[in-house]
Formats: C-alpha cells, sequence, structure tokens
C-alpha cells in the first residue's frame, strides 16, 4: 500500500528544493526575483513552522505573511520541509487520528485531525507555487515546473535508472 501522506511530504520536500534551485540560478543570472514572488513563497514556508508549531504544540516563530530574502526562503525551507515530511512518516495511526484545536491567523479556533494537516500542507504550498510561477512570468521570468505528476515522473525515472520496482 502506498503512503500517500509520506509521498506528500516527500513531494513538498521536493518541490521547495526545486524552486529554491530554480530562484537561486535566476539571481545568478542577474535576474531581480519579483517582490510577490518572495512574499508568497515565504509564505508557504511560513505555513509549513506554523503547522508544525500546531501539531507539536510549540510557539511558531515566523508569522503567516513574514517575508523573508533568498537566504531566509533557504533556511525555512531547511527548518521545516524535510521535518513535516518527517513529521508525516514517522506518525502512527493514531497520530494520524489525533485532533488539534489552534487558533489561526485572525483568532479563530478550529480543530483538525492530524491525517488532513498532512494532505493540507502540500496541496497548500502546491497552490501557492503556482502563483510563485505566475509572479515569475509577469516580470519576464521562466517559472519552473513543480507539479507533482513532475515528481512522480523523476522518482520514475531515479527508478528505471537504478534498475529498481518504481513508486
Amino acid at each position: 500500500m502506498i503512503n500517500t501522506n509520506e509521498k506528500l511530504g516527500a513531494y513538498g520536500v521536493w518541490a521547495n528544493e526545486t524552486l529554491l534551485r530554480h530562484l537561486d540560478g535566476l539571481v545568478a543570472q542577474g535576474a531581480t526575483l519579483p517582490a510577490g514572488a518572495l512574499r508568497i513563497f515565504s509564505h508557504v514556508l511560513n505555513a509549513q513552522a506554523i503547522w508544525l508549531g500546531r501539531l507539536t504544540n510549540t510557539p511558531s516563530p515566523v508569522k503567516v505573511w513574514q517575508e523573508h530574502d533568498l537566504a531566509g526562503l533557504h533556511h525555512w525551507h531547511e527548518q521545516t520541509s524535510e521535518r513535516f515530511h518527517q513529521y508525516g512518516v514517522q506518525a502512527d495511526e493514531a497520530e494520524q487520528h489525533r485532533l488539534i484545536t489552534y487558533t489561526n491567523s485572525v483568532g479563530e479556533a478550529y480543530t483538525s485531525q492530524v491525517s488532513d494537516v498532512f494532505t493540507h500542507v502540500p496541496v497548500h504550498g502546491n497552490y501557492h507555487r503556482a502563483q510563485v510561477a505566475k509572479e515569475l512570468r509577469a516580470a519576464g521570468l521562466e517559472p519552473i515546473n513543480t507539479d507533482f505528476i513532475t515528481y512522480c515522473r523523476e522518482l520514475s525515472a531515479q527508478a528505471a535508472a537504478a534498475d529498481v520496482p518504481s513508486l
């Protein structure tokens, strides 16, 4: 059986790394990154930190729309992406069914099941990475494809090259 939460978590790590490498390349070519792209990608990584805090009942080190430069984006990716993925990998059935109660950024209280958070965070990231792509294109810069199926295709190609079963 495929562990969808594990795969989505790994995808989130890959997509964030892929986008960061692309942004690094654009800067290396002399491009100025659009402020909107940095703001939106900051939000993706901030959300990961916030959800990790909610899952572990610890305060978030960032605010929802706190903005970071490229170095800050690397920092928050390193602090959150793999950690969120590993949290999902290590969660047993009881943890996946656990309910967490939290307050969102505007003070509204909610209760969510942990497994739903494992789905939400990668889907949320994907939504906003698409917005980053749109911001890049609007600034005359070529975006990078971070679609889930592109990630799956890369996994399949790596498996074929290693002569091991895919996915």
